[in-house]
């Protein structure tokens, strides 16, 4: 049977415009900075595994993806709204090695790993998107203001070598302007929509499964049974 993920907020409106351009905007630079560090620390570590060095690198890498998986859902409800529910079972007790295998087979420590290597990406194609149509949609509604301050007072398309389209009025300027009105409503929707696409992304990557969430009932089955025979 094939895993989904699961979120109680499956079903709520699309993300605020405000919280949409943050966190849009946000996730090129943390992107660069996610991949960054893992790429260096990842070829660090199998580089330096057979001498015990790279161990420890590779150790430090899989408490800090899940860590900063933690911070991303953090962000996720602080901009979008949305709370993705952690999916991690519960660490066994005992001695550290233990422990460490049941992070290491915990499917999400390697969905967490795939969501900050893949945020890279997308996060690149989500910049460009959003910077490039709000540039053309304010830059076209402001025409009419600022056209008369371009070099020979007059703005050419698409550049003043080539000008198939010159406005150097502010008559001529009008209809540009409204042009640009509705590439901002065009913008404000592409940006929540883009937002809600990537919240869609992070839940399926970053939240728990069916399976998972079976898991951790059962996990939490058993430790209610055990609070009750302790008592």
């Amino acid at each position: 049977m094939v895993s989904t993920p699961v979120s109680r907020d499956s079903g709520r409106r699309d993300p605020s415009f405000g919280g949409s351009v943050v966190y849009l905007l946000m996730n090129l630079p943390l992107g660069v900075l996610a991949f960054s560090v893992l790429v260096a620390f990842v070829s660090a570590g199998v580089g330096t595994a057979v001498v015990w060095v790279g161990v420890g690198l590779l150790a430090l890498v899989v408490l800090a993806v899940r860590g900063a998986g933690r911070m991303e859902r953090a962000r996720v409800y602080a901009l979008l709204d949305r709370h993705i529910e952690l999916p991690y079972l519960p660490l066994p007790g005992g001695r550290q090695v233990v422990r460490w295998k049941a992070r290491l087979r915990d499917p999400s420590t390697w969905r967490d790993l795939a969501y900050f290597f893949l945020l890279f990406p997308l996060g690149i194609v989500e910049f460009v998107l959003v910077t490039t149509f709000w540039a053309t949609s304010l830059a076209l509604a402001g025409l009419p203001f600022y056209f008369r301050f371009l070099p020979e007072g007059a703005y050419y398309f698409p550049s003043y070598d080539l000008r198939w389209i010159s406005v150097d009025s502010t008559v001529e300027a009008l209809p540009w302007a409204a042009l640009g009105v509705l590439f901002i409503a065009l913008s404000v929707a592409l940006t929540r929509a883009l937002a809600g696409l990537h919240v869609r992304f992070a839940t399926a990557l970053l939240g728990p499964t069916v399976a998972q969430r079976r898991r951790l009932e059962r996990s939490w089955e058993q430790f209610d049974e055990l609070d009750v025979v302790v008592r």
